[in-house]
């Protein structure tokens, strides 16, 4: 991977992190169309790209991320991503074999698109109360959006799409399960990105090194972990602003057409052979 490389799948993940569309399933297009996807390297800086991304969620809510005096916010983000860090660590190899799969990306891109476009109406037949602010959210609650997010280990679901539908199926409003969802982002990339840099062995077979080392290996691979960072950081900050003010005037539906059309194209590629497995 070269530093224009890194560039352009950072862009990628800060455009796509926190939209309903999938940043894993797209950064697994970005390097197929590059051919670069089977590198060791790759597939490492596809999660420690994250942490520019979650730097982002943290300088626009800073007031709530320190706010230490409400120490209930950070137990219901420590119960919601329980689920996630379980179910990671018992199915581990068999996400990392999903995630070298375009094919999937492209059937989980056209299924969620599809529940997408009808997610809005579903959800505006809720009776009841909605949940406007985020101290009213139980413990309960944020466990049930925990599970949610799990689905999103399939690549190409889309974290942002399951928590944001578990927010709203917990009777959360759009606009504070899309936060609830930006918050919850935060300790679970960490986890994520803590695993790839730190306990998850890169390489072949005797000859396996730590993620950090990896980046460490050379001022190439350093220099598109740094930058690719900060580029992901500038874009995703932007596109969170976008998002927010988007989904409460237009909804979902836009992202569900965005993503079969998305998915059809893939399936295309993949059956030209222009993307291979």
């Amino acid at each position: 991977m070269n530093l224009i490389q890194a560039i352009i799948i950072a862009i990628v993940e800060g455009i796509t992190e926190y939209l309903p569309i999938s940043s894993t399933g797209h950064m697994i297009i970005a390097s197929s169309l590059m051919d670069i996807h089977k590198q060791e390297f790759t597939k490492l800086f596809e999660v420690a790209v994250q942490l520019g991304a979650i730097l982002a969620v943290v300088v626009l809510y800073w007031r709530k991320f320190f706010d230490f005096k409400r120490w209930q916010f950070y137990v219901k983000l420590i119960i919601a991503v329980i689920p996630a860090i379980v179910l990671g660590a018992l199915f581990s190899d068999k996400i990392d074999a999903l995630l070298e799969s375009p094919t999937t990306v492209a059937i989980t891109l056209l299924l969620g698109g599809i529940v997408l476009l009808f997610i809005d109406k579903i959800f505006n037949q809720q009776t009841g109360n909605k949940i406007e602010a985020e101290e009213n959210i139980s413990n309960t609650k944020a466990f049930f959006i925990g599970i949610w997010q799990c689905v999103a280990m399939i690549p190409g679901v889309s974290r942002s799409a399951a928590t944001i539908i578990g927010g709203m199926q917990q009777k959360l409003t759009r606009k504070l399960a899309a936060e609830f969802s930006f918050f919850l982002a935060v300790p679970t990339m960490c986890a994520a990105t803590g695993y790839s840099l730190f306990v998850k062995d890169w390489g072949t077979v005797g000859a396996e090194q730590k993620g950090y080392e990896l980046i460490l290996s050379s001022s190439d691979n350093l220099y598109a972990f740094i930058v690719g960072n900060i580029v992901a950081f500038v874009v995703a900050l932007l596109a969170i602003r976008f998002f927010i003010g988007f989904l409460q005037k237009r909804g979902f539906r836009l992202f569900g057409w965005y993503r079969i059309i998305a998915g059809i194209i893939l399936l295309i590629l993949i059956y030209t052979r222009v993307i291979t497995e």
